[in-house]
């Protein structure tokens, strides 16, 4: 039986790797070992996260967290390494854009272990971002490339990787498997909208904690500023993320919103059902904003997922007030299907189905 050994370190990490988790149990022809790197601590993921969430336990845990960039990657690469050794699979799987993801890409081609990135080819074009720098260089290491969009597969293209010895391919986004997975559960699972008292398309959801806008004291003056403004006519629920509320704390602001503790996977599914739309700085939620048929503010100067943009869906105000509060009201009124198909169907199949044929070569 082939083997591949699944690196993750944070929370979406997870959800995305269940969806191929689960097609690998269908099928039963690879054995899958799973490490969790710690990076991202996060206290919902206890034992009840993977029970509940249907995720396979970890065989590995590292508890690597709370370090700078280098301790943090350096001390995974040689912890990793350590267990390709035992384990010696056939290929590693890495997804996303975290020091877990190059750390994972890093030790398996050092010993010559081919590498999967599931997320490939994902640019913002920013490379003040570590998650721009830990893309691009798991890319170009890469064994095959799973590519959620078009756009993705064309920046790729554009940087030359059609001159290198790498599988690129178009998927679809695995995480779209698994939002139409978890939003059958989510309802039975959550009770959120009940215990805060919420309406149906009442409120708006927003998130905000990328650190170029929590530490930047003028930014979150701005982007809290518009928030405010917007509660006075559609409540705001914001699930507080702890560096932001630090900041918060730090820069004496006490923004009159609606701030909720931060939340596990079913309840955020279902503020994503439930809300009226998104205003965030995460790049995740605004796919999963689309999947959930809403419209979305993005508080950055750049996405990657280009295609929300160029198709209508999401727009990009940075932290600009005005601009939050204008493109806020413009999208409460506009209409819209949400039926192009931007990001694939049953992903998951097609990615198992090419790491497969990788692996049997």
């Amino acid at each position: 039986m082939k083997k591949i050994v699944t690196i993750l370190g944070a929370r979406p990490q997870f959800v995305k790797g269940a969806v191929l988790s689960r097609v690998i149990q269908k099928y039963t022809e690879i054995e899958e070992v799973i490490v969790h790197t710690g990076q991202h601590f996060d206290a919902n993921m206890s034992a009840v996260f993977f029970d509940e969430m249907q995720i396979p336990k970890p065989k590995y845990n590292l508890n690597i967290n709370g370090l700078s960039h280098g301790a943090m990657t350096g001390q995974m690469l040689e912890k990793i390494e350590d267990i390709l050794l035992v384990e010696k699979p056939d290929a590693v799987v890495v997804y996303g854009d975290t020091n877990s993801t190059l750390a994972g890409a890093l030790a398996a081609k050092k010993l010559h272990i081919k590498v999967v990135h599931i997320e490939a080819g994902l640019r913002s074009f920013n490379m003040q971002m570590p998650e721009e720098i830990n893309r691009i260089l798991t890319d170009r290491i890469g064994n095959l490339l799973s590519c959620p969009t078009e756009i993705a597969v064309s920046n790729l293209k554009d940087e030359g990787f059609d001159n290198f010895d790498i599988l690129i391919e178009k998927h679809g986004d695995i995480m779209k498997d698994a939002v139409e997975f978890y939003s059958k559960l989510s309802e039975e699972k959550s009770t959120i909208i009940k215990d805060l008292s919420l309406e149906k398309n009442e409120f708006v959801l927003a998130t905000i904690h990328r650190q170029e806008n929590t530490d930047d004291e003028n930014k979150l003056v701005n982007v809290f500023s518009a928030l405010e403004e917007i509660h006075k006519t559609k409540q705001v629920v914001l699930p507080l993320h702890p560096r932001t509320k630090k900041m918060l704390e730090k820069y004496k602001l006490q923004p009159h919103i609606t701030f909720i503790e931060p939340v596990g996977y079913f309840s955020m599914l279902e503020l994503l059902k439930n809300c009226s739309l998104v205003i965030t700085d995460s790049g995740g939620l605004q796919k999963e904003a689309f999947f959930n048929k809403k419209f979305c503010v993005i508080a950055r100067e750049e996405t990657e997922w280009k295609e929300l943009v160029d198709n209508g869906y999401a727009t990009i105000t940075g932290t600009n007030s005005e601009k939050i509060i204008k493109h806020f009201q413009q999208f409460l009124k506009k209409s819209k299907g949400f039926n192009e198909p931007l990001y694939g169907e049953n992903v998951g199949e097609k990615i198992y189905e090419s790491i497969l044929k990788l692996i049997k070569e």
